[in-house]
């Protein structure tokens, strides 16, 4: 009599599964890095155009012995990258002059917050700077 010894080939359930798993917690943690850096990006874009904005305000408050009172009269339209992500307003006070500029994170920036910029430099938050 002739005893086989059987050998199994190919994967069981078992192995399936955990293989499954550990692919969908990497997924997971990648997505979640992505996102954030995704943020960070939008955020770096919104601040280069805010500091194009102080640019602008000073050059027009130099020419008119005022600031702007919205971004159209600066002649500096939001980007289309952005525009999606932000809204970008402008505050003025005549006495002193002064201004203050917004972006305001709408749609998937919401949870990266608000950024603000003032005619003195000032940045807020100053974690997101």
């Amino acid at each position: 009599m002739r005893i086989t010894n059987h050998r199994s080939t190919g994967f069981s359930l078992v192995e399936l599964l955990v293989t499954i798993v550990v692919i969908g917690v990497l997924a997971a943690v990648a997505f979640g890095s992505y996102q954030s850096h995704i943020r960070k990006g939008r955020r770096a874009d919104a601040q280069a155009f805010l500091m194009d904005l102080v640019q602008r305000q000073q050059q027009y408050f130099t020419d008119s012995r005022a600031y702007a009172t919205d971004v159209a009269t600066l002649n500096d339209p939001l980007p289309a990258s952005l525009s999606s992500f932000y809204t970008v307003q402008v505050a003025t006070a005549a006495t002193p002059p002064t201004f203050t500029i917004t972006a305001t994170a709408v749609g998937a920036q919401v949870s990266d917050g608000d950024l603000t910029i003032d005619s003195s430099g000032a940045k807020t938050p100053s974690n997101r700077w």
